[in-house]
């Protein structure tokens, strides 16, 4: 598994790096689960990450508006991120999401080859108004995107594994294997949260809010709380012990 840490300008990219995460993810919390910044400011955090470690870059949770999409995907695919993640909080269809993916994919394509799409659904929505996990990785894997993720769209402290049962999770990591997909979880992971995830075996976890001092919106990236979280999910117990080195510089 590997540790994305979700960051919001240059300066938590250091804290985040040296806790141990192996994603940095640019994402403006203040406009929700997959909130996101502008162009400018993504190249300001992708111009600081070393090399070896990976970007990716949120477009926001997204309207069944598939130019519209396409054309935030473009922006973020030219800032130089590894991954563009698209947040389907309003496509109920698998029809209009298989659209907008495609373009979505098309224009990330267009503008850097080397990117990969992430799809996102959400746990914590009512019934049939986004795609459910076990939907999600068939509309992926139909129009060729490279990943999915579950998250969760409300951030009130209400964990993943409040909206959503362990078998289910589990068959969605499943379903994302047998495609071949990249398959990541997130959505308010606390606590022993990240035991219960290690054992689900995701290809990434993803966390904001547990790797802050204070909260998701106005908390900043903590070292340390990412190298707990990193501690647990590769199976060890209790705090770290950090001794200060320097961040490679690209």
């Amino acid at each position: 598994m590997r540790l994305l840490v979700s960051v919001v300008d240059a300066q938590e990219v250091e804290e985040a790096i040296l806790g141990g995460a192996e994603i940095i993810d640019i994402k403006n919390p203040r406009e929700g689960s997959l909130g996101a910044q502008p162009p400018g400011k993504i190249a300001e955090i992708v111009a600081v990450i070393p090399p070896g470690v990976e970007s990716s870059a949120a477009i926001g949770d997204v309207p069944n508006l598939p130019g519209t999409a396409a054309l935030a995907a473009a922006a973020a695919a030219q800032c130089g991120v590894n991954y563009v993640k698209v947040g389907l909080l309003h496509v109920a269809r698998a029809t209009d999401a298989m659209d907008l993916l495609t373009e979505v994919r098309l224009a990330v394509k267009a503008c850097n080859p080397m990117a990969r799409v992430i799809a996102c659904t959400y746990a914590d929505t009512i019934s049939g108004s986004c795609l459910s996990p076990a939907e999600l990785a068939s509309v992926a894997a139909a129009v060729h995107v490279d990943g999915c993720m579950l998250d969760t769209a409300r951030k009130d402290g209400k964990s993943l594994r409040t909206w959503i049962g362990t078998g289910e999770i589990q068959g969605f990591v499943f379903a994302c294997r047998h495609a071949s997909l990249l398959c990541g979880l997130a959505g308010s992971l606390q606590g022993i949260d990240f035991e219960w995830i290690r054992g689900l075996a995701p290809d990434v976890v993803g966390v904001r809010g547990a790797a802050c001092t204070g909260d998701r919106v106005m908390g900043r990236v903590s070292r340390d709380h990412v190298a707990n979280i990193r501690n647990v999910l590769l199976g060890g117990s209790g705090r770290l012990d950090l001794r200060p080195h320097s961040l490679p510089r690209s």
